[in-house]
């Protein structure tokens, strides 16, 4: 977020949109916070934007961009805990948080030994780099695929979901993983998404949007929504057996 006048009035949005469907938290993918990190930018960029959902109780739970600074970590209202990758529960459903900015063997090491030990139905990872994108900008991040895919398939990862990309894509299933990118919250590349990608099932990058998704004992609905308050997709998803 950079605090412009395009943040704020998704944010409305999200605040609209919370009066039907009461949410709990936000993940973030990222790119949290754009130029400087001041305590004052803090209040303009996140703070002011989001003050209706932080003062209704709804928690933030951030990953690192590459535009981030490490000491994000420490911003109370992240909810990071001073972890750069970190795991939470929710209901039954474990959310892995990962720095895909340096994915040395430590977190690495780290993530496999949780995902071993965890019996959750659901798991969902969240991470800034996207394993699979179709945008002009960027594109896969193959590095970063070649290291998380395979926990993800040996351990049950059932969605992934990213960022640095300035859109909303979701990707076709992956060997049974199903990627989202949704980057275009506080930020917009519009026109991004390569025309005819192999991999694009549905794309949006005409304006800022954001994801609302509940999980239902074996399926998760997701819907998308744009900054001018319409659904641009929806659906739903099978946990992997």
């Amino acid at each position: 977020g950079s605090g412009t006048k395009e943040q704020n009035q998704l944010a409305q949005v999200m605040v609209n949109y919370r009066q039907v469907f009461p949410y709990q938290f936000v993940i973030m993918m990222g790119d949290n916070i754009y130029g400087s990190e001041k305590e004052a930018d803090m209040k303009i960029k996140f703070e002011q934007p989001y003050k209706p959902l932080l003062d209704g109780g709804v928690q933030f739970y951030a990953s690192l961009g590459n535009h981030d600074e490490a000491n994000q970590r420490f911003y109370e209202k992240f909810n990071m805990k001073g972890d750069e990758y970190y795991r939470f529960n929710k209901d039954g459903v474990s959310f892995y948080a990962l720095n895909s900015n340096y994915m040395d063997k430590r977190q690495v090491q780290w993530l496999e030994n949780e995902l071993s030990n965890d019996s959750a139905k659901w798991k969902i990872a969240f991470m800034h780099h996207p394993p699979y994108s179709s945008g002009a900008q960027h594109g896969s991040s193959k590095d970063i695929r070649e290291i998380v895919e395979p926990l993800f398939l040996k351990y049950g990862v059932d969605v992934v979901f990213t960022g640095h990309e300035h859109f909303y894509e979701r990707i076709k299933p992956q060997k049974g993983i199903y990627y989202f990118i949704t980057g275009a919250g506080g930020k917009l590349r519009d026109g991004n998404i390569r025309k005819n990608s192999e991999l694009t099932d549905k794309g949006f990058d005409q304006d800022l949007s954001f994801m609302l998704i509940e999980i239902w004992k074996d399926d998760m609905y997701f819907q998308v929504i744009s900054r001018a308050g319409n659904t641009v997709d929806s659906g739903v998803i099978k946990r992997r057996d």
